[in-house]
């Protein structure tokens, strides 16, 4: 399948390199603002075709696939023009700014009949089911609390740091912690509770969230831009405990007894980079016509977003974008 990638910094190098070793997968076109970007990019991965505007990658008729990989605060721009120019597309996360875009995205490639997916690449890796399947098994009893980190020292990046591209931790990483909670937990959730430091640039530096679900279950998240965590997601059973090594892109799942002894460990398969996931998913599903991911549905997305609405609410963390939508409502 040709895919085309949309936006050509750090997150799509990753993923060219990793269509690259992909069968099935073809590295056809890249697009940037610049054309001297995208000429670039397209040398350096391999692609067939390099365009300096995004119009010019959805008008080939040759793109069966675009892969979104620009800041937060483009997503919507972005998708709505691959929409409506007929091209399934696979969009990283965040999703959106807010489940209002989310929304309308849902609803317009529901119109035009395009596939429309978000590109969180936990929610197609083999190891969400790894964990499923030993959280069912019972072997550590009834689960009462999750808790999950991940932060990482990245506020040398500038779109972490600008609220006008919808940075800080919530839809960066913070995105990871609560599909790991909503994976496993479900969506059935009773209230959330949350406190924040923001930055001296006006977005969240780190925030720790606790959800409550109907369930009686609770999940303990933190996130932070500051720090390297261990990334650790714990789930506390009656008969032990289960630690998943690193949430972001899980490589081990452990099960320890309430003695502290490891009793059954579980690698996760080797992988190229764990991109190919997602992408075998899309391209499997634009070859037989349909509409959604199975992995990440739209609905889902929409879900996640309502959350990291209601998280922005108890912040008081508004993007300009958003701003200007109200002033024009």
């Amino acid at each position: 399948m040709k895919i085309g990638i949309l936006g050509c910094g750090a997150m799509a190098e990753t993923f060219a390199d990793t269509l690259r070793k992909m069968d099935g997968a073809e590295c056809y076109a890249a697009a940037s603002r610049t054309l001297e970007r995208a000429e670039k990019f397209a040398r350096e991965y391999g692609f067939d075709k390099a365009y300096g505007s995004y119009e010019e990658l959805c008008e080939d008729p040759e793109v069966e696939l675009i892969y979104i990989a620009t800041p937060h605060s483009c997503h919507y721009e972005n998708m709505e023009l691959c929409i409506r120019h007929k091209k399934p597309v696979l969009c990283e996360k965040s999703f959106t700014l807010n489940a209002g875009e989310a929304e309308r995205i849902k609803a317009l490639a529901r119109q035009e009949q395009v596939f429309a997916a978000e590109a969180i690449w936990t929610r197609y890796m083999p190891s969400r089911h790894m964990i499923q399947e030993i959280i069912d098994s019972g072997i550590i009893g009834d689960i009462s609390v999750l808790t999950a980190n991940l932060s990482y020292p990245i506020t040398r990046k500038e779109r972490i740091m600008r609220p006008e591209l919808a940075g800080g931790a919530l839809l960066d990483i913070g995105v990871y912690g609560l599909n790991f909670a909503l994976m496993h937990f479900g969506t059935d959730i009773e209230r959330i509770e949350s406190s924040v430091r923001m930055t001296d640039t006006g977005v969240d530096g780190m925030e720790s969230i606790t959800i409550f679900f109907r369930s009686g279950r609770m999940a303990v998240l933190t996130h932070d831009i500051y720090g390297r965590s261990d990334r650790k997601g714990i789930f506390y059973g009656e008969k032990g405990y289960i630690i998943v090594e690193n949430i972001n892109n899980p490589q081990s799942i452990s099960v320890y007894d309430t003695e502290d002894r490891l009793i059954k460990k579980t690698e996760v398969p080797d992988q190229i980079s764990g991109y190919e996931y997602e992408v075998l998913e899309c391209m499997e599903a634009v070859r037989a016509g349909e509409k959604e991911s199975t992995s990440m549905p739209l609905d889902d997305s929409i879900e996640v977003m309502r959350i990291m609405d209601q998280l922005r609410g108890q912040w008081g963390l508004v993007y300009p974008q958003e701003r200007e939508q109200q002033k024009q409502a």
